[in-house]
Order: C-alpha cells, then structure tokens, then sequence
C-alpha cells in the first residue's frame, strides 16, 4: 500500500487543484478539518442506483448532515431508514415528501406514536411483543412490518445479531402472526458492519426464502439492510460481486418479493475526508488535534483506516515507520488501536488525512476536554492518484 508524503500541488499557472492536500495549504487553524466531497457522492450513489437490483435507500444515522441527505434527495433518493423520532424530524424537514423506514426494532411507545405521525411507512420487528405494541399504539394494516432476522453469519467487522434480530424460529413465528393481522408482510436483516463477503447475503437470503415459504407468506419486498463495505483500505471497494451474489439468491424465492437495500457507510463513507493535526512527536508516537472521542471514535471498534501524511515541503527520511498515535485529551484510553505506518519525517504542524471518514463521523463526536469541534470545508477531488480513486 502506497504510504508517502503527500506533497501538494500545483497547476502550471501556480494554482492549487483542490484537493485536501491543497485547501489544508491554505489552512490557517491547528482545528481538524471534514473534507467532503459531493462528485464523490455522486458517484457512488449512481453506482449503487445503476448496479444494485432494486431500490435503494439511505441509512440516516450514518451521517446526518443536512447537505448530504439534501444532495441524495435531489439526485433521486426516495426512501430513507430512521432510527428515532430526531431522524424523522430532520429527514421531514429536508424532504417533505420521503418515505420513512423505522427499522430499528426496538421502540417505546411515545417514539411509535412519534413514527405514526411521522407517516413512517415501513416498521421492522424482531419481537412478538414489539409487534404487540405497534398494533396496540395504532400501526394499521396499510403499514409494512418487516422481519427482522439474524443469524450466525461471519464476514464482517463486527455483528448486529447480538442486539437485533429474530432467530428463525421466532421470525417464522413473526411472518405468520403480521399477516394474521392483515399488514403488508417483508423481511430484512443486516450482515453487518464493512461485509466483504457475497456469502453472507447469499446465507441470508435463502433463509429468508425458506423462512417465507414454511410461514406460508408471500413476502411484499426483501430489504437486505446496509452492511456494504466502503474503501477504508483507499482502494475501491468491492461491490459488484456483492450485487451479483444478491440478485442470484434473489431468484431462489417463490413470486420473488421487490428488493431493497438501506446502505449507510457505503454511500457516503468514501465521499469525506477528515485532517487532524499532528501537535507533538515524541519518539515513534505522534500527538494529535484529535482523538478516540472526537471524529476518530470508530477506530477502537474497527480499527485505523488509510493514513495519508500531508506534509508541505520535500523531506528525507520519507521510509515507512511504526507510529502510536495518541488524541489530545487528558486521558491515556485516547489512543487509536495498534500502531499505524507512517513516513519517518513526520513531525509537527504536518497533517495526518484519514480516509473513508464521511460515516459515522458526523452526530457521533463528543466534546470530551473541550476538544471535537472541527471545520468543514468542500473539495472538487479527494485523492491525488488517479489509479485509485475512491469516488
């Protein structure tokens, strides 16, 4: 993996291109910076919406930047999965006429009341109490109750089954009970977190497949859920064989149900850019304007993504070295797991770009010791190697 210095640069004219080399050139602050990028975003919604065999919706909770949601809408996005009341709000608000899935499976009753006035057209249960509930609150047979199963699947950075999601048994059990009481009957599931195995979705739709048919239901759609990878490596990210492996289990049903899709990181992930300041080195380990409690907080859970120095002067010692990388809190827990490879120049007042930074970013950050606020600021292009673009 390529890993040097990345020198910014300039057009014949002596103009800067603007990339994130060439805005943080003219950065006057030591504050991180979110880079975004809307081709980018445009570009891997079209792919998704071109190559993926159904209908495609977005995963609010991954980001909840106003511009981002704004940007899907007016590219054609209709639908979008909420997970709380604040989502429904924020998502009306932008776009009055969108469809709402409520697919976070656990609700109280004020938040299912919430979700009813909010017109919320899609509900998914993995609970025989849960879907109780939404019938006692109101839900009526117009609605579509989505089963939500789980199963022991691998292949991803880490699982959602251990919070959500009905067994088989119980899911049957769930198929036959929501068209009973007449709704519209679908199921979804989640592989989880940055899957790169066309297996798990292959494993799930069949269940789902077998499931529907020993309930006797003919399911009205299949979602199956978000769980794409995106490109923390700065490569590409491998989505066809993914789409090819659906659209063939696909096949498998009886009168097969429409396909949906919810993906959050995979649409916007690769869209951002996020710098962080180095403030100090001391030895192998480097001091940064942020950390695990500001826009690095993934890191811990699914570790460092690719790491580009952006340094704005030509220097030796640019051979790859062994870094720990630490946040600027008073508190030894911030700290970014492993050790990362870096050029052996690095110092302070360089920056340190991390890729694939536009999910999970946004509405997750803390101000922990006064630190996790950051700047925005817009790029044309993300990247300077035109053999790997993440767009």
């Amino acid at each position: 993996m390529l890993q040097t210095p990345i020198l910014v640069p300039e057009t014949a004219d002596g103009r800067a291109a603007d990339t994130p080399q060439d805005w943080l050139a003219r950065h006057g602050s030591d504050a991180p910076v979110l880079l975004s990028c809307p081709a980018a975003l445009s570009a891997r919604h079209t792919r998704f919406r071109r190559e993926f065999p159904g209908e495609v919706t977005y995963a609010v909770k991954a980001n909840p930047d106003a511009e981002v949601i704004a940007q899907l809408a007016a590219e054609g996005m209709r639908a979008f999965d909420v997970a709380s009341p604040a989502e429904m709000a924020l998502v009306r608000g932008l776009v009055p006429e969108a469809v709402l899935h409520y697919h976070n499976p656990v609700r109280s009753r004020g938040e299912i009341r919430a979700g009813i006035a909010a017109g919320v057209a899609s509900w998914s249960v993995d609970d025989l109490a849960e879907l109780d509930k939404l019938v006692a609150e109101g839900v009526g047979p117009e609605a579509e109750i989505a089963v939500r199963l789980k199963l022991p699947v691998a292949g991803a950075a880490y699982d959602f089954g251990s919070k959500f999601g009905a067994t088989p048994d119980l899911a049957e059990a769930l198929l036959r009970r929501a068209a009973a009481l007449g709704f519209r009957v679908s199921m979804t599931f989640h592989v989880g977190t940055q899957c790169v195995d066309p297996v798990a979705w292959t494993v799930y739709i069949t269940a789902c497949a077998d499931l529907a048919r020993a309930a006797g239901v003919r399911l009205a759609r299949l979602n199956v859920g978000g769980g794409f990878p995106s490109g923390r490596t700065g490569l590409e990210p491998t989505l066809a064989p993914i789409f090819e492996a659906i659209a063939r289990a696909h096949r498998a049903f009886d009168g097969a149900p429409a396909l949906v899709c919810e993906p959050g990181r995979a649409l916007v992930a690769d869209s951002m850019a996020y710098a962080v300041r180095i403030k100090a080195r001391r030895g192998a380990a480097l001091y940064l304007s942020d950390g695990i409690y500001g826009g690095l907080s993934e890191c811990p859970s699914i570790g460092v993504p690719r790491v580009d120095l952006v340094t704005h002067e030509a220097r030796d010692g640019a051979g790859l070295a062994p870094f720990t990388l630490f946040g600027p809190t008073c508190d030894s827990l911030d700290r970014l797991p492993g050790e990362t490879l870096l050029p052996g120049c690095a110092q302070e007042g360089d920056w340190l770009l991390f890729r694939s930074a536009g999910a999970y970013l946004v509405g997750v950050t803390t101000c922990f010791n006064g630190y996790g606020t950051y700047e925005r600021g817009r790029v044309s292009r993300l990247w300077t190697e035109p053999s790997r673009p993440l767009g």
